[in-house]
């Protein structure tokens, strides 16, 4: 790993109305969602940019997570939006980007310091494009209310621990100190990849077609059960339609769950939300038989080929990624932790080491959304009651057929 991609994994696991108007010639328009202060320390570099280029005016447009998530990909299919956008569904919008590699000044800079990455934003595994520059790279994992096993005199388990021992665990510690919910993860088809690859997901079938196999399976029912005997906050998965999004952080920072599984991204929050209500700890991935894993992931900078001013996209992403201004960046959006937040930071960085093979491949596969949406919609939808599980699981493999196919028209 390089000392770039070294700094933007130690600095970014720390930190995670779109403007749908054609910029003008000259203009760029970057549409910036932010889990810290990377909207503004982007927009501060833009400035030097500008004085460099004066040719060129940068607007940096902060949205909301969920106006990337789910309004953005709906301007793209309409030719709509901005010139450039930070976005977490790298392979899923390929489609959009544009290959900046005309624009830059050296791409062999780019692959010796981007290399590990810059496959995630290819819209085919023989491309060879430069799409866009990570600005975060993050991990999924669980989190754990320490103060509440300490009260419950429980122990801890150890780092090896599987999933039926943290939950057990935290059941005993639920059930002593009255918390409402031993465990909690976020609804999302990507949290629950880490735990079901644990669990003997393969995701893919030996022709490389998306699967619903037994370890998927396994997971999905121990999910179910979790969720319809109170283990977990049933309103989470089940309290929302379709594939929306929704994290547990609330119910975690509340005190009402023990365990909480989301990422790396929530340490800025843990610490400036939570900061000393409670002791809250990051711990390493729980193993299944298959693995102890997570998943990887993080966010981009990416070029939309929508743009009427590519030669400016180009030169702007260029300026960002070049060594002085990419450490610039990831210095200023890290921030002082506290020691709690860096021991979680150190947990995180200690399980980037047991990811799973199959982690980097479905995070890696440009339709991964196609088998992630369906995860959330299907098994919310069999947590509500509204089907049963065996249906959910046959429903998600049916969806996931379906969008990859639409996707191959």
């Amino acid at each position: 790993m390089t000392s770039l991609s070294k700094r933007a994994l130690v600095a970014s696991l720390s930190a995670f109305t779109l403007i749908a108007a054609h910029a003008l010639a000259g203009e760029i328009r970057v549409a910036c969602y932010s889990d810290g202060n990377e909207c503004e320390v982007t927009q501060d570099l833009a400035k030097r940019f500008e004085a460099q280029n004066p040719d060129v005016k940068v607007f940096v447009d902060k949205v909301p997570y969920k106006a990337i998530l789910e309004q953005l990909p709906v301007q793209l299919a309409a030719g709509e939006g901005p010139d450039i956008a930070r976005v977490t569904d790298l392979g899923g919008l390929s489609k959009y980007y544009l290959d900046i590699t005309p624009y830059v000044k050296d791409p062999k800079y780019w692959e010796a310091n981007f290399g590990q990455t810059l496959p995630w934003m290819r819209p085919t595994p023989n491309d060879k494009g430069i799409y866009g520059m990570m600005t975060q790279l993050t991990v999924t994992g669980p989190y754990v209310n320490k103060t509440l096993f300490e009260q419950a005199n429980v122990p801890l388990p150890g780092p090896r621990a599987t999933w039926d021992e943290w939950i057990e665990a935290s059941r005993k510690v639920a059930k002593a100190t009255q918390v409402p919910y031993a465990v909690a993860f976020d609804r999302s088809g990507h949290r629950f990849a880490g735990p079901a690859i644990s669990m003997g997901a393969k995701y893919f079938d030996a022709k490389g077609n998306l699967a619903v196999d037994d370890g998927y399976k396994t997971m999905a029912k121990k999910l179910y059960d979790w969720n319809r005997d109170g283990t977990m906050p049933k309103e989470v998965w089940g309290g929302v339609g379709g594939a929306t999004y929704r994290d547990a952080f609330e119910e975690f920072a509340n005190g009402r769950v023990v365990m909480y599984l989301s990422g790396s991204w929530q340490i800025r929050r843990m610490d400036s939300q939570i900061g000393k209500n409670f002791d809250w700890i990051a711990v390493p991935n729980p193993c299944g038989p298959a693995a102890c894993t997570g998943i990887p992931g993080g966010a981009a900078f990416v070029a939309l080929k929508r743009t009427k001013n590519p030669k400016d996209v180009g030169r702007f992403l260029d300026f960002l990624a070049s060594e002085p201004i990419y450490a610039e960046y990831m210095a200023r959006t890290d921030y002082k932790m506290s020691p709690q937040a860096k021991a979680a930071l150190n947990v995180f960085v200690g399980d980037v080491g047991t990811l799973s093979p199959v982690a980097y491949q479905i995070q890696g596969y440009k339709l991964n959304r196609a088998i992630f949406n369906p995860t959330a919609a299907r098994l919310g939808q069999a947590i509500a009651g509204e089907m049963s599980l065996d249906d959910a699981l046959k429903r998600i493999s049916a969806d996931a057929d379906e969008q990859v196919k639409a996707a191959a028209k």
